[in-house]
């Protein structure tokens, strides 16, 4: 028998209220895009305003003790008639007077630049505009035409086609041969080797739009291309009967064509860096300043201040309405002041610890986890987390992301902890510094490292070799002879 009933259940829940929800996504952001977020917030809530911007003075910007007992003095005597939140809780008790305290290291905000149309560069074509450029220079049939755009529309940004010529022509109900014949014809255009479906197809193409009648090279390309990838050259000079002299110059041919012509025209932009925190060293310390240009003061607009002790005391729902946007205001600079005070002490404590690096190079290096660093500043790990995404600091040794900072460790024989960025770095000197006749294996890195006090296993040396994009001694050996023939 199915029957209604009540029932009490106590249950602990984590609820985000809009504030905090707010303060969390301030955290993550860099500086560029925190500009955006509060240039937003200046043009939609009207109780916020840029400090200095209505000549006003900025020190009586400032909640002050007197207004806010005219403020409750008012509401004392019934002006208003909403005792459960009035003004005086709302605005000041939530601690204005903290905001922006001058204890967080600050570089001065400077004005922005005027904007110059003379900076602005025209927008390049992309890889398809491009082609569709060329398609409608060479294809007059409405047919042909339709195919060579179909085509088009699915090369990818390498500029290899991701479907296949039997799709494409079920798809348009034309022959396979039209649409082979349209292909070969796209292959040739600028970058040559578009629409090709492999990388054999793509270099075969752009050794045919060069006009290069290099027989051995086409078929290396056609028949050997694993051989070559693995850099056997001995067997394959074999294979063609040829001195490896004589090889060299077929596969620096090879070398010389691109892999991906399509990305000749992506769309790719450069992304330049704006450091989020500063580091110098002033009288034998090192000092932690935020970056705040371009970043504006905010303050809550005098006018409506006024507006909300005395201006409305009939009309409830214009209170409401300013009540409500004076809190948001509020919240909002709270929030991107706690922004600030966060991210000065998660940086003020990575350059305590890493005060050695700053000084001696990459080789001082300490292993940091974003754990550890929570615990001594009694935050969660996702909030440094938050902190550290995104963000640059600029030293006297460069530009560092702060992730750069967190990284595992390994230990050495007598058990002190070794930061693995000191343990890659030694890596990849000792194969710049190796005997290019006879390169280290893995394993005789292993015991180098063993013998300076390292201990690591040779696949973590594997690993790391292959992070930095350095090949197997067997495959830098056969590099090298090839490279010292004459």
């Amino acid at each position: 028998m199915i029957k209604q009933k009540l029932s009490q259940k106590q249950a602990q829940k984590l609820i985000l209220a809009p504030a905090l929800q707010q303060a969390i996504k301030l955290l993550q952001l860099t500086n560029l895009e925190l500009q955006e977020i509060v240039y937003d917030e200046l043009a939609e809530n009207p109780m916020l305003e840029i400090e200095g911007e209505s000549g006003e003075d900025p020190a009586a910007s400032a909640a002050n003790p007197e207004e806010s007992e005219e403020i409750k003095s008012g509401e004392e005597n019934g002006q208003e008639g909403d005792n459960d939140h009035d003004y005086d809780d709302v605005i000041f008790s939530a601690g204005f007077e903290d905001y922006l305290d001058d204890d967080i290291p600050a570089l001065s905000v400077s004005s922005q630049d005027e904007f110059k149309f003379e900076n602005q560069v025209s927008v390049s074509p992309s890889l398809w505009d491009h082609l569709n450029w060329q398609a409608a220079l060479t294809f007059f049939e409405p047919a042909e035409l339709k195919i060579a755009e179909y085509i088009i529309g699915n090369i990818n940004e390498d500029g290899y086609l991701t479907v296949s010529a039997e799709e494409i022509a079920v798809r348009l109900q034309e022959d396979v041969s039209l649409v082979e014949e349209v292909r070969s014809k796209i292959k040739m255009f600028d970058p040559a080797g578009c629409a090709s479906l492999s990388l054999k197809e793509a270099l075969l193409a752009q050794m045919d739009s060069l006009n290069l009648q290099d027989e051995v090279a086409r078929k290396i390309i056609n028949d050997y291309l694993p051989l070559m990838e693995k850099a056997a050259h001995q067997e394959l000079a074999s294979k063609f009967n040829i001195s490896l002299a004589e090889l060299r110059f077929h596969l620096d041919l090879i070398k010389n064509l691109d892999p991906a012509p399509g990305r000749k025209y992506s769309e790719d932009k450069t992304i330049y860096v704006v450091p989020d925190i500063y580091v110098a060293k002033e009288h034998g310390e090192w000092k932690v300043y935020l970056n705040e240009e371009g970043l504006p003061r905010l303050r809550l607009n005098h006018y409506y201040r006024q507006l909300a002790q005395t201006g409305v005391r009939g009309d409830q729902e214009t209170a409401r309405f300013i009540k409500d946007k004076m809190k948001r205001a509020l919240w909002f600079i709270k929030s991107i002041d706690q922004r600030n005070r966060t991210i000065y002490r998660v940086a003020s404590y990575i350059v305590s610890r890493q005060k050695d690096f700053l000084e001696k190079g990459l080789e001082a290096l300490k292993p940091m986890t974003l754990m550890e660093i929570g615990r001594e500043l009694g935050l969660h790990e996702s909030t440094i987390g938050r902190v550290v995404a995104n963000k640059y600091m600029m030293t006297s040794l460069g530009l560092f992301p702060l992730k750069f900072f967190f990284h595992k460790s390994l230990s050495g024989i007598y058990g002190e902890e070794i930061s693995s960025l000191r343990i890659k770095d030694r890596i990849r000197k000792l194969v710049q510094n190796e005997d290019k006749t006879n390169p280290l294996s893995d394993e005789e890195i292993v015991d180098i490292l063993n013998r300076e006090n390292v201990q690591i296993a040779r696949r973590t040396v594997a690993k790391y070799r292959g992070q930095l994009g350095i090949p197997s001694a067997n495959i830098r050996k056969k590099k090298f002879l090839l490279e010292e023939v004459e």
